[in-house]
């Protein structure tokens, strides 16, 4: 029996006769642990972890007291023999940083992305989200660090380069785009002396377009980068009550491998991300958006590219930025989680309450129209929401257990048993015949820590 997936056939993977539960099937599967080392975490932080041949998992090794400011190692592992590399270490890391971590694959270079705090880091000038960078390794240059984006905090500030620190960063499906979310030094500075919030989280994309040279300062605050970058998302600190203005944007990842498709045939690339809106009663609920980006990131738009002392740098000119759900009137509005894209951009997924207050996944297409339930359990999905890389299939953890579903037939299936340890930040590989995730593990007592395992389907 064939079902189609993204305009392809593909013989359903997730099918068993043996019955679960009313809510799923049971097609457990052998799970291996492929970490061993039981003396520090080994962190997949949710993001692209596979290399572009499936071969290794990147990861980083902070502690959940020191988080990444307190980590100073990025390290990848090899599935089959076990081999791990040390892809970058900081020669000196302290609890203030700099700090290194959340690290991501390119989908299409030997490569990857993580967060670097800023060199200068004391215990007066610690790590903070407004106060780090994004910094590229090649597989076979380890060690050299290529600092993605520039970073100028001294005005008149400089086209191309930011103002403050990037974040969960992602590649594009073609490996030439990094998105991110981003948080502003100026704006922070400005928040400090006015007693206003202006240090609003936002998103922002590189282009590995062309170097944006800076002025290097002696306190090391400023410095170059190799790729342009811009912020894509508007945000301000009062939204009208009532209206599409968002006051913060999180949340987010590229739409489809590519894109998603334009009623003219044509391919637009954008980004979905969770919004924090501002309903008519003044209360904040947090809603699907999306941003369409322009090839062109150079051309400003209603604003500077680069901000100025009082204002947030401002999109490029062709960014359109536009709100997919409206749950204010629902039973229990809000939604939640990082928002997935399918392979195509036809469906994004995101979290959100049914009508009995129960967390459940949800999808809805690029253009809008009405969101689709798409489980139905009797408790709440606890996240991991993650899309087969080329099929309309999901992976999602629900009690403890890591679960399948399959979009076309609405078919449940229990993957993993359920444990004490549920799995944690699940990542596809590139043919989807593997899944990464994490678990604790203890031995002996002694303190859990964060151990990679690997199912094959």
């Amino acid at each position: 029996m064939k079902f189609k997936f993204e305009n392809r056939p593909m013989l359903l993977l997730f099918v068993t006769p043996i019955l679960f539960s009313a809510c799923g099937q049971n097609n457990f599967k052998m799970e291996k642990q492929r970490t061993q080392d039981l003396t520090y975490n080994h962190d997949l932080d949710s993001n692209d972890n596979f290399s572009p041949d499936d071969e290794w998992l990147v990861y980083d090794t902070r502690t959940e007291k020191g988080g990444i400011g307190g980590n100073g190692k990025i390290e990848k592992i090899h599935l089959k023999t076990g081999e791990k590399v040390v892809l970058y270490e900081l020669e000196q890391n302290q609890a203030y940083g700099p700090g290194v971590g959340a690290v991501s694959y390119s989908h299409a270079n030997n490569e990857v992305v993580f967060i670097h705090g800023l060199m200068n880091c004391s215990e007066e000038k610690p790590y903070e989200q407004w106060r780090r960078s994004g910094v590229i390794i090649k597989d076979d240059k380890p060690g050299e660090p290529i600092f993605m984006d520039a970073r100028d905090i001294s005005p008149p500030f400089t086209v191309g380069a930011l103002r403050g620190g990037t974040h969960r960063h992602e590649y594009s499906g073609d490996g030439q785009w990094i998105g991110f979310t981003y948080n502003d030094a100026i704006m922070k500075k400005l928040e400090d002396s006015t007693g206003v919030t202006h240090n609003l989280r936002t998103i922002g994309v590189s282009k590995n377009h062309q170097p944006v040279t800076v002025a290097e300062s002696p306190d090391g605050e400023n410095f170059s980068g190799e790729w342009f970058s811009a912020l894509v998302v508007k945000v301000v600190p009062d939204p009208n009550p009532g209206s599409d203005e968002i006051s913060k944007a999180a949340g987010d990842s590229w739409v489809g491998h590519s894109g998603y498709l334009k009623s003219d045939g044509g391919t637009q690339r954008a980004r979905a991300f969770i919004g924090t809106t501002t309903n008519k009663e003044g209360e904040q609920v947090d809603e699907v958006y999306i941003v369409d980006i322009p090839e062109d990131i150079t051309i400003p738009g209603d604003g500077a590219l680069e901000g100025t002392e009082t204002t947030m740098p401002a999109p490029p000119k062709g960014t359109q930025q536009r709100r997919l759900t409206y749950t204010t009137n629902n039973k229990y509005p809000g939604c939640e989680g990082i928002v997935r894209s399918s392979y195509g951009g036809s469906m994004l997924a995101y979290l959100a309450q049914d009508d009995h207050n129960i967390k459940q996944i949800f999808t809805i297409s690029p253009w809008g129209g009405e969101p689709v339930q798409r489980t139905f359990h009797d408790s709440d999905v606890q996240g991991g929401v993650r899309w087969h890389p080329k099929e309309h299939r999901l992976i999602y953890v629900w009690q403890n257990s890591l679960m399948g579903l399959n979009i076309e037939g609405g078919k449940n299936t229990v993957l993993t048993k359920p444990t004490q340890n549920p799995p944690k930040n699940p990542v596809w590989s590139h043919d989807g015949r593997k899944i990464a995730y994490n678990r604790m593990v203890s031995n002996n007592g002694e303190t859990p820590t964060m151990q990679i395992f690997v199912l094959e389907l």
